[in-house]
């Protein structure tokens, strides 16, 4: 059945019982990671998340009813959660939504999927599906949500500053809520210690060395060019540049590769998914955007968004090793790229 925002909410909140599967699709595949989270927090810490991926599903249709039946080896709740699902998962879904029992709520990212979609047409149709799209915020709307997300994180937000989020991550939600990570930590916000968000702090948190440029090393890391990436971390030494610094540019390549990815995977046709994604796309570095595309499928950009997360969040906690890390990180994923190039 098809949900508005008010309804998916309440029901990823306090999951019914006669839902067994939940969609979330559209274009703001960042927003649909966050609706996501409400199940988790609503399943509770001690929870066993179970992760499948589509290729599992395609090799083994059976599999999805089956871990959506089972029951937790430590007694506790179970649920299962899918990333990058398409229509080669509707034989698993149909089996899920046919089988006598489930019992453990199923949830699926699907990323920008077409209206004629079958998996979409079945999750609007069934009683036992919840679908629900979410679209690109509009500029007030993605004030709006920076402003909520700082709140909940006991940070207090005025709305210019929120407007500077917005245009640095232009606009896209993910990469909002990691500006908005990076002040929470730099200024010691929680819940129940909240702090003013300062434009002296964003300041200090937004400012790129202005003698780096960090376009080589992003493409030769998400390129997979090991080479090329060892030759810019060392110029980059040289002038002193922070490896926090190159984070940012990574996670906004990162994120861009995503949503062109989804778009291709979706239609079919690369060169007019990069076409799509319009200025996004630097004109003389497209054959480098299309190739890492090529590259990377949506699991796999996915992990690397996550880990750069991740790196992000350590090197500004102060709970990681700083720039060892950082290039751990990078290393490992210039790595993987190269795999996928030989």
């Amino acid at each position: 059945m098809k949900a508005n925002r008010g309804q998916i909410e309440k029901a990823l909140d306090a999951p019914p019982s006669d839902i067994r599967f939940f969609l979330l699709y559209g274009p703001d595949e960042a927003g649909s990671t966050a609706l996501a989270r409400r199940l988790e927090r609503a399943m509770g810490p001690g929870a066993e998340r179970v992760d499948l991926d589509v290729a599992t599903l395609r090799e083994d249709p059976a599999r999805l009813a089956d871990e959506a039946a089972s029951f937790s080896m430590f007694g506790d709740k179970r649920w299962v959660r899918i990333n990058g699902m398409g229509d080669e998962s509707l034989p698993a879904v149909t089996a899920l939504l046919e089988a006598e029992a489930a019992g453990n709520p199923v949830i699926a990212i699907a990323g920008a999927l077409k209206a004629t979609s079958k998996l979409v047409k079945l999750a609007l149709d069934h009683k036992g599906c919840m679908a629900f799209i979410s679209y690109q915020p509009d500029a007030r709307e993605a004030e709006q949500i920076a402003m909520a997300t700082a709140r909940e994180n006991g940070l207090r937000l005025p709305q210019e500053l929120a407007r500077r989020i917005v245009d640095l991550a232009n606009g896209d939600r993910a990469l909002m809520g990691i500006e908005i990570e990076k002040l929470v930590l730099y200024l010691d916000a929680a819940p129940e210690q909240p702090r003013e968000a300062t434009a002296e702090a964003l300041d200090a948190l937004s400012a790129d060395n202005p003698d780096s440029d960090a376009a080589p090393l992003v493409n030769a890391v998400l390129g997979g060019d090991l080479r090329a990436m060892h030759k810019e971390l060392n110029n980059l030494a040289e002038i002193g540049a922070a490896m926090a610094s190159v984070i940012r540019p990574l996670l906004t390549r990162a994120m861009l590769i995503a949503n062109i990815r989804a778009d291709f995977d979706s239609s079919g046709r690369l060169e007019a998914a990069v076409e799509s994604a319009g200025k996004a796309v630097f004109w003389k570095e497209k054959g480098l955007v299309t190739r890492q595309v090529r590259l990377w499928d949506a699991t796999g950009i996915a992990r690397v968004i996550q880990r750069l997360a991740q790196a992000e969040r350590s090197s500004r906690g102060g709970k990681g090793l700083g720039d060892l890390l950082v290039r751990h990180e990078l290393l490992a994923i210039a790595r993987q790229a190269a795999r996928e190039r030989a």
